[in-house]
């Protein structure tokens, strides 16, 4: 008999093998796992997913149990007696009954995926919709993340080979205006006399049950909703807060007409459901990830073909605890009592976490991060307690704007933490809304196109992800003046800095803790200050239509970019001189001896130096000389010589009699010539850099 022709079928199943039927039906006996595909399935679409089931110890902050490793959109096809398993491409596309279509076939030739070696199958489920498969693999490593020894590293592997649809959703294209998570594709069936570039929104598929009720403006429940379930390794204290987290999100669904839209549920008991397991593609979940890693995520797979999202699994790293449990004593202890504990009450801690996975979700429902949000509120409503009780402190949970470090002793606010906002239930509306009437994605601009232009002169509604540039658009800040909110920002952490040794202090414990809100002090400190120099050669941008009036790119307004810097000696105007006033003024606050006196026996200076060394940095960087330049040319505006000029005077004052020169402004000045030095000899494309460094050091040489 040839051995590698078809053989009898009951030659190829080993006697007494188990069968589970799915997907596929799956045999295994005498040592082997056979998949028998039906013909029925050769030819479909289908997802192949690979992630971590099980990790090693340490083995990556970011890399755990329950991380996608790779996802592939993969066909099963017969060739003669073999299968062949391929990977077709998505991003070219055109209609399939456009005579392109047939040049894209020929010039998009999928890749056969080989290579039966790599990995020992340890088991295989099927489903109905899906294949889970556990590998088994090992590594020689040199730098094991732990167990050294071994010199090796050991994972299990999910891989997960989920059917598409037969029918594909129907694609939403997407717009620069309304943050969203997308996938690109060119499209050469467009009319456009180019190869066009379309862009397609990542959202889940959602369908009314009641059609006709839902076209009358009827809440209707979805034919499938989302339904995230709980890990269950998640400590009970805090699965409340999370299931709110996720089903917070019913309030944004239901503006797009939809009613329990989103669901989360504790993880079910064997009995409930003896087929539950986190790691099968069926089900979302929440994973709770035992590591040091302090953060969370928000990851989804998407049908690559339109878009559509098949599943997620939002992580929430245990330590996160910790990174909120110093944040809000540091940033809000202040004007919080109850944040001024190393033990936090359960409301309140619980009340981030809830709020941390409403952001995460977010990001699972196709939200990117909206760093634009906070900048709608004035500073002034930050302080208000019914403003911040109602709205928290952005119009966006998808914003990074943490905690209320703004509210001060006796402004008697008393919700500290962020919620979410209009902008939230306005970009679900926007990308989850059916458009009755439209049959194409094209035919749904228009409607869409109103939408935004609705709410173009609200701020609240705006969505930019941030470029470092745009100082409205910054991670970690809130309210409308970066100036008066980090200038009240730092005088919270001026406040707090005293107190810190009595509120981390743990009877027979060390002053570990106390360094590590320390540091958490300092680091707030230093984000303050750094929302503060953006607007130094800061442009503000603002996405628009053609059809739009007014420029996209707009400079900061000089009067703005100099109060951050300017040394003004008048009393009436010179706490608008932030950094003059909080930076290059020694902050000597920040060496506070009763904090210090426990953490080392010196490091004052260096502490102050890297402060005052990294703002300077920052300020004369080479591409803010060249913006600065670039945007005083076609307007009167702060030039770079201006601000050059105020930084001089800011740490040189010395040189027109005011003072004695200390050990702290001697560092301060030396970091300021050479960077300036360094600056001048410079080789690179940025040209003004160094003309205007090495005209600073010849003012700077006369003077000294």
């Amino acid at each position: 008999v040839n051995a590698r022709a078809p053989q009898p079928y009951g030659r190829v199943i080993p006697r007494g093998a188990t069968a589970d039927s799915g997907l596929f039906l799956v045999h295994r006996g005498d040592g082997k796992m056979l998949w028998e595909i039906p013909d029925s399935l050769l030819g479909r679409d289908m997802l192949w997913l690979t992630r971590i089931a099980a990790a090693a110890e340490d083995l990556s902050p970011f890399t755990n149990a329950g991380s996608n490793v790779h996802e592939y959109l993969v066909r099963f096809e017969r060739d003669g007696d073999r299968i062949l398993l391929r990977s077709p491409g998505t991003r070219y596309v055109a209609d399939t009954a456009l005579p392109i279509a047939k040049s894209i076939a020929a010039n998009t030739f999928a890749p056969i995926l080989l290579d039966p070696q790599r990995s020992y199958v340890a088991s295989v489920k099927s489903f109905p919709q899906n294949v889970e498969i556990r590998q088994v693999q090992t590594f020689d490593a040199q730098e094991p993340p732990s167990q050294a020894a071994t010199a090796t590293v050991s994972l299990t592997t999910a891989q997960s080979l989920v059917l598409l649809p037969r029918e594909p959703m129907r694609p939403r294209l997407a717009d620069e205006r309304v943050g969203w998570f997308t996938l690109r594709q060119i499209d050469f069936g467009s009319t456009e006399l180019k190869a066009a570039e379309r862009t397609l929104l990542r959202r889940w598929r959602l369908e009314p049950k009641d059609p006709a009720a839902y076209a009358r403006g009827e809440l209707v429940e979805p034919v499938k909703p989302i339904v995230f379930y709980l890990d269950p390794g998640t400590p009970v204290e805090w699965r409340p807060f999370i299931r709110r987290g996720v089903e917070d999100w019913n309030k944004a669904f239901e503006t797009a007409g939809f009613r329990n839209a989103i669901i989360a549920r504790d993880p079910p008991t064997a009995a409930e459901d003896p087929e539950f397991d986190p790691d099968d593609v069926r089900y979302s979940t929440v994973r709770y990830v035992a590591n040091l890693t302090r953060n969370a995520m928000g990851p989804s797979v998407s049908d690559p073909r339109t878009g559509e999202i098949i599943e997620s699994d939002i992580i929430w790293y245990h330590n996160h605890l910790r990174s909120y449990r110093n944040r809000l004593m540091v940033e809000t202890g202040a004007a919080n009592p109850e944040a001024r504990s190393l033990q936090l009450e359960p409301a309140l801690i619980g009340e981030t976490v809830r709020q941390v996975i409403a952001h995460e979700i977010g990001h699972a429902l196709g939200l990117p991060h909206n760093m634009i949000g906070s900048s709608a509120y004035s500073v002034d409503s930050l302080r208000s307690p019914t403003f911040t009780a109602a709205n928290g402190v952005s119009p966006s949970v998808m914003d990074y704007a943490r905690q209320n470090y703004v509210a001060q002793p006796g402004d008697g606010v008393t919700h500290f933490t962020r919620m979410m906002g209009p902008y939230d239930l306005y970009a679900i509306n926007w990308g989850y809304r059916l458009i009755p009437g439209a049959a194409t994605p094209q035919a749904e601009s228009g409607t869409l196109d109103r939408w935004i232009l609705e709410r173009a002169g609200d701020p609240r509604y705006r969505f930019y992800g941030g470029d470092g540039i745009d100082p409205r658009a910054q991670t970690e800040d809130i309210g409308a003046d970066p100036v008066a909110a980090s200038t009240l920002g730092i005088a919270n952490l001026r406040r707090v800095l005293p107190e810190l040794p009595r509120w981390t202090a743990t009877p027979g414990e060390n002053y570990d803790d106390l360094e590590e809100l320390y540091g958490e002090l300092v680091s707030s400190y230093a984000r303050y200050v750094g929302h503060v120099i953006t607007m130094v050669g800061g442009v503000h941008r603002d996405a628009k239509s053609t059809d739009q009036p007014g420029p996209v790119y707009t400079p900061v307004a000089a009067a703005d970019q100099r109060r951050a810097v300017a040394f003004l000696e008048e009393t009436a105007i010179a706490a608008a001189a932030f950094l003059a006033e909080h930076v290059f003024a020694t902050p000597t606050w920040l060496v506070e001896p009763a904090v210090l006196s426990r953490l080392s026996a010196s490091g004052a200076l260096e502490r102050v130096r890297a402060a005052q060394a990294s703002v300077v940095a920052r300020l004369l960087d080479a591409n803010r000389l060249q913006r600065m330049t670039e945007t005083t040319m076609a307007a009167p505006g702060y030039t770079p010589v201006a601000m050059l000029a105020d930084l001089r005077q800011a740490i040189w004052g010395e040189l027109s009699g005011r003072g004695a020169i200390d050990p702290f402004r001697r560092q301060l000045q030396r970091v300021h010539v050479e960077r300036l030095a360094t600056l001048s000899v410079a080789d690179g494309t940025v040209t003004e850099a160094r003309p205007l460094a090495r005209a600073e050091l010849a003012i700077l040489d006369a003077a000294i």
